[in-house]
């Protein structure tokens, strides 16, 4: 009789959580749905001693929705810290084990406690091994928890084993997109030399792909966009180019309205299913680095043109679905034409444009934490145009600041080319305003022969800075040796804009040494490409020598 009691009150009690759990459900899905009395549900659930498995769900189902609909942070973690603890001692169950050590770890990084997230996540990948899909999800998410602490040898590591297990386990769409993380990261590093070699290899890997075509094109597009950034990082305007058309081309067929959904890109195989961003968002990127190269060429129209296309696929894609990424790809653009603007002579613009970046960074702390010194520097342009020399110097020491302490912080030298761009415009301030000590201190930093730089155009800058102190000393065969130094490499790499601005401090030597004729030679192209650019200050620098010959 006790037995069949017994028998009957487990029975009954399944009944019970059981009901309450479709009720649960029935809330959820409802229209509207009801969060309120689905919580209140899925708590009930406890009271009835459910299996340990329907506990364990049972306690992300309520983390999850108290993480999404409420502000209870503190009940939503406690219940995935229940759910990851007793999923972990039943045998299988990955999907509730795996998910709630994932969204637990993305809740303590969302609350700046990285360091309660990391050995959550080491844990799972160390029990994961025998499910492919999760296995490399946390690695992943391992990964991206200490590229964003600026630990990138780890975070490379963790990827360089992604790639040997994805390969093992033969996952080879994953293998590759591990592969070109993993290059993205020692490209954000300037590991200039490593980042060759497995670029080739990957590559090598899309030329070959045997897979599905629209998966080959995916990587395809992730590929060039890093082999476009390799190029743009080393100043290399010209030898890009090939590289950057392959891109447009690319990101031409997966816009097209037959190319299929990421789900059902990723759908060959549970180790496959992943994207490294929507294709929504590398249409935005392509317009970036297309702005990116622009800029560094010389082609400020373009610039405009593509920033302005980039802008309203922005403000598209954010009623849809505000994700961070899209307010750094906004903020990396306005960077881009607010120079653009100061090149043009459109300061007004420039200024209100400065305005909005700092509003963007005021939205969002972390844009502010990591782009203080773009803003400083472009404050220090936006002075230099305007001739306010002192405000000039304040905001290019400002961000030099805050780059050397990021330096002594982080070890790294991600931002070195920022670094010597802010100091070879403190060099030129220094010389305007004829502070020759001050110069001659940063010397060091700034001689081309001897600069920490991976960039072309950084030390052809660092030549033209040279040229022009001579210059202002009236050592004129010495700046001619600089300016055609600077020259040679402006022109090996379609840099115009230094190619301008060399011409036409070459003609003003020559007028200053009395040879009218070798003056004009020089001041006329440079007027023409000035010209083409536009680059207003160049334009008036020429003409003022001109009507000196």
């Amino acid at each position: 009789m006790n037995g069949q009691r017994n028998v009957k009150m487990a029975s009954s009690q399944d009944a019970w959580y059981l009901s309450l759990l479709g009720l649960a459900e029935n809330f959820r899905t409802s229209s509207p749905p009801n969060f309120k009395l689905c919580i209140q549900c899925l708590q009930a659930v406890f009271n009835f001693k459910p299996p340990q498995r329907v506990e364990a769900r049972t306690h992300l189902q309520l983390g999850n929705i108290l993480l999404t609909h409420t502000k209870n942070i503190d009940l939503a973690r406690n219940h995935l810290e229940k759910a990851w603890l007793l999923s972990q001692s039943i045998n299988g169950f990955d999907d509730v084990k795996f998910e709630a050590a994932s969204v637990l770890a993305e809740l303590h990084e969302q609350q700046k406690n990285p360091n309660a997230a990391k050995p959550i996540l080491r844990k799972a990948i160390e029990i994961s091994q025998n499910s492919v899909y999760w296995h490399c999800r946390l690695i992943f998410q391992l990964s991206q928890i200490h590229a964003s602490e600026r630990d990138y040898e780890l975070a490379s590591s963790l990827l360089g084993v992604g790639v040997d297990y994805a390969h093992i386990s033969q996952a080879n769409y994953t293998r590759v997109l591990f592969l070109l993380s993993k290059c993205m990261l020692l490209l954000i590093d300037k590991k200039f030399q490593e980042v060759n070699q497995l670029l080739a290899q990957a590559g090598h890997l899309v030329d070959t792909w045997g897979g599905s075509q629209h998966q080959k094109e995916y990587l395809k597009v992730f590929f060039l966009v890093l082999q476009v950034c390799h190029y743009l990082l080393a100043g290399q305007v010209k030898s890009v180019k090939p590289w950057l058309k392959q891109l447009q081309q690319s990101i031409q067929i997966i816009m097209q309205p037959s190319w299929p959904s990421d789900e059902v890109l990723t759908a060959t195989s549970p180790g496959d299913m992943f994207i490294w961003m929507p294709k929504e968002h590398l249409y935005v990127l392509v317009y970036l680095v297309t702005v990116m190269h622009s800029m560094q060429g010389g082609y400020m129209d373009k610039a405009q043109k593509y920033t302005d296309k980039a802008f309203t696929q922005i403000e598209k894609l954010k009623i849809v679905d505000n994700k961070p990424i899209l307010s750094v790809f906004h903020l990396m653009l306005l960077e881009h034409i607010i120079m653009c603007r100061l090149v043009m002579g459109n300061k007004c613009l420039a200024l209100q444009e400065i305005s909005q970046a700092c509003a963007l960074c005021k939205s969002h702390p972390r844009l502010l934490l990591t782009h203080r010194p773009q803003i400083h520097t472009l404050l220090g342009l936006y002075a230099m145009s305007m001739n306010c020399m002192e405000a000039a110097e304040a905001q290019f020491l400002a961000a030099l600041r805050e780059l050397s302490q990021r330096f002594q912080i982080f070890q790294t030298s991600s931002e070195r080319e920022l670094w010597n761009f802010a100091n070879l415009n403190l060099a030129i301030v220094y010389l305007r305003a004829k502070r020759e000590p001050e110069f001659t201190a940063l010397l060091e930093r700034i001689d081309p022969e001897t600069i920490t730089s991976n960039s072309h155009s950084i030390r052809a800058a660092a030549y033209y800075v040279q040229g022009l102190q001579s210059f202002f000393q009236a050592r004129y065969n010495e700046a001619k040796r600089f300016l055609r130094e600077t020259l040679k490499m402006a022109n090996a790499e379609d840099l115009n804009r230094l190619t301008s601005c060399s011409l036409v401090l070459l003609g003003h030597i020559f007028l200053s040494l009395g040879n009218s004729r070798e003056s004009m030679n020089m001041v006329t192209p440079a007027m023409q490409l000035a010209s083409k650019i536009p680059d207003v200050h160049v334009q008036l620098w020429a003409s003022a020598i001109l009507k000196g010959n």
